[in-house]
Parts: C-alpha cells; structure tokens; sequence
C-alpha cells in the first residue's frame, strides 16, 4: 500500500519552516506574491508588532483576500497589501534592510489560469529583492509550473538563478525527484 501523498512534506512546509528559522521579531519582509494572503499572515506573525510585510499583487482580488485576512486575523497594523507589480518592490523599501522575500510563481489559488506570473517580471522582481535584502536575509522562491502555463516561466527562472553572483548570494535548488505532475520546485537564495 502506497503513502498517502497528502501526508508528505509540501514545498510549502519546507519554505516556511526555512523562513520560521531566519525570521525574528522586527524584521522586515516582503510577500512578492499575495495571492490569497496566507504567506503574508504567516510572515506578519513572525514579525511581530515592531515588525512589518509588505505584500504585493497584480490582482484587485489577490489584493482584497489578502486585506482581508489581515483584518480577520488583526494583522492589518504590520501587514499591508499593495496592488502593484512584485518587479516595483524596491519602492516600497530601503537596499539591504529586509530580512525575507517570498515568492509564489504561477497563478492565484483558485483564481484564473490564464492570468499568471511571467519570467519577465519575475526575473526583474528577483533582482529588486536582491538588492533589498540584508546581509544574512533569505530569498524563497516556489516555481508552480503545468497545464497550459508556467513552463517557459520555469525554464527562464532555472536558467536566470545560476547566474546570481556567487559571491554575495548562495542558491540551493530543492526539486522533488520522485514525485510526478509538475511538483513545485523550491529554492532559497541566502545572501552573506
């Protein structure tokens, strides 16, 4: 009899327990991709309340969900969410003072596949949050990838990320080799 898959690690889980180990109190950090808000409040409770999220979407209702999880969970004093391109992020904070970035590449949950995320953007995003990130902060990254979209963003992204310089940041790759279907690739960029 097989494991039940719903019972294994997903790239999720191994984000957020990275995250949980280099988030403290205060910090500053960034939610590249809102979505439906759950990173955004998982982030603004380890922040705390000196501490602050920034979240970004492209979407008037990744944006609302987001806002109002927020408020239902009485997290709107450290979080906000802002309807703007992740690519934009270095407008909303100072070179080298945020602590975390995370990214969800692909499309909203439960939203509409043909409006996703796009390696130009993407790529742009990513080098705005290396420049934000401080000394010892972490970059995740989640690639969703399959159906009809998300592959050339894949391929770009895991093209792109070898060429992040070695000698500031350190980029590890954690695909899941035996899983099928398109499994989420995960990756964390540690700078210092």
């Amino acid at each position: 009899m097989k494991n039940d898959p719903r019972k294994h690690f997903s790239a999720l889980d191994i984000i957020h327990k990275i995250l949980r180990e280099h988030i403290r109190p205060g910090d500053i950090c960034i939610d590249a991709t809102a979505g439906r808000g759950k990173d955004t409040l998982f982030l603004a409770g380890l922040v705390g309340e000196s501490g602050s999220v920034t979240a970004f979407d492209i979407q008037e209702e990744a944006v609302e969900s987001t806002r109002a999880l927020l408020r239902e969970n009485g997290m709107e004093g450290r979080a906000r969410a802002v309807l703007d391109s992740h690519a934009n992020m270095a407008a909303y904070a100072e070179p080298g003072t945020v602590s975390a970035i995370t990214f969800n590449f692909g499309w909203l949950p439960g939203g509409d596949h043909n409006v996703f995320t796009h390696p130009e953007s993407s790529i742009a995003a990513i080098n705005a949050g290396l420049t934000l990130l401080r000394d010892s902060g972490i970059m995740t990254l989640i690639i969703y990838y399959g159906r009809e979209t998300g592959f050339a963003e894949r391929d770009a992204l895991l093209e792109f990320l070898p060429t992040v310089d070695s000698d500031i940041y350190t980029v590890v790759e954690m695909p899941f080799v035996n899983r099928t279907n398109c499994p989420p690739i995960p990756i964390v960029i540690l700078k210092g």
